[in-house]
């Protein structure tokens, strides 16, 4: 019945007003998204930005841990030439453990020039940063002493998993799709027509791509009144796409989301649809065993009722559904 994935990116700009419960509303949502079932907890980063996008996922990903019991935690995307990678390794041990083996960390090598700035690090070397990082952590999780930096380390404890959390590579470009297959253990394309690229470089090193994935809308919602949710979400929704898209044009990269200048072209292009429930399932069916459905219960902080009736919804109409089916 695909795979279901809550969002969590906790960012919410000023026209939204305050919400001194917006973290702990998150935490509610994802432990409710574990009791149905839900395949991964999505969690994001970005510093600097102005409507509070979650800048440390791995902080939050250990509170989402203590409430969660079986859905995996994907932090997508760490942007690893950002962080000391060593610090990386120990606090991503650390979380794998709370987790008990439920990690996976999608690796990027960032795009945004005014977050290498913020850290003083070198936005020209991002790629050779990320491959060294990713190289440092597969070492440091094997528990042993090893030489970094002219000294010898050891970063303990080592991760629940075995050899540490999956490093998937995201990225939008054919050299990412390439690095993804010679450095990393999965793809996750930033934008559609990558796959093959990633597919054809496994092929090359002797290596099983795996099943290509599908990818439905960005963000879905269920409602019995999906033109009266469209218009409490709509603003939202438009605020995430336009910074969106001026992020990509800031980092000179492409990526899924583009600008709109009004609500109506942006619930033309579908990237967010807000569904009955028979049409949620009916998507569900259509996307296959392999579709990803993002459900984004918090999108630009929207009225967490309606991301509540979302899941609402998926727990009494839409999920026993596609499982009797």
């Amino acid at each position: 019945m695909g795979r279901w994935i809550l969002r969590l990116d906790l960012r919410s700009p000023s026209f939204a007003g305050e919400n001194p419960q917006l973290y702990r509303t998150g935490l509610d949502m994802a432990a409710e998204a574990d009791a149905l079932g839900f395949d991964h907890c999505m969690l994001s980063e970005h510093h600097g930005a102005a409507d509070g996008y979650l800048p440390a996922p791995l902080v939050y990903g250990a509170a989402v841990a203590a409430v969660t019991r079986r859905m995996r935690l994907r932090v997508s995307a760490l942007i690893l030439p950002l962080h000391d990678p060593l610090r990386i390794a120990e606090d991503a041990a650390v979380l794998d453990r709370i987790a008990e083996g439920r990690l996976d960390l999608v690796l990027v090598a960032g795009f945004l020039p005014q977050e290498f700035a913020m850290f003083g690090r070198n936005h020209a070397a991002r790629g050779r940063l990320l491959e060294d990082g990713i190289a440092l952590l597969r070492q440091a999780w094997r528990g042993e002493p090893f030489a970094c930096r002219g000294t010898t380390v050891q970063v303990t404890p080592r991760p629940w998993q075995p050899g540490g959390p999956p490093l998937l590579l995201g990225g939008a470009t054919a050299l990412a799709a390439r690095r993804a297959a010679r450095c990393g253990d999965g793809f996750v394309p930033g934008v559609m027509g990558l796959w093959d690229t990633y597919a054809r470089a496994c092929r090359e090193l002797g290596k099983d791509a795996g099943p290509e994935p599908v990818f439905g809308p960005l963000a879905i919602f269920v409602s019995e009144d999906p033109d009266a949710t469209w218009g409490r979400i709509a603003a939202h929704a438009l605020h995430e796409t336009n910074c969106y898209a001026r992020w990509y044009r800031e980092g000179g990269i492409a990526g899924p989301y583009g600008h709109c200048d009004s609500a109506d072209a942006l619930r033309a292009a579908g990237l967010y649809q807000v569904l009955t429930p028979a049409q949620c399932i009916e998507l569900a069916r259509v996307l296959g065993p392999e579709g990803q459905l993002y459900v984004h219960p918090l999108l630009a902080g929207i009225d967490p009722s309606i991301g509540r009736e979302t899941l609402r919804l998926l727990r009494e109409r839409v999920l026993p559904a596609l499982r009797d089916s």
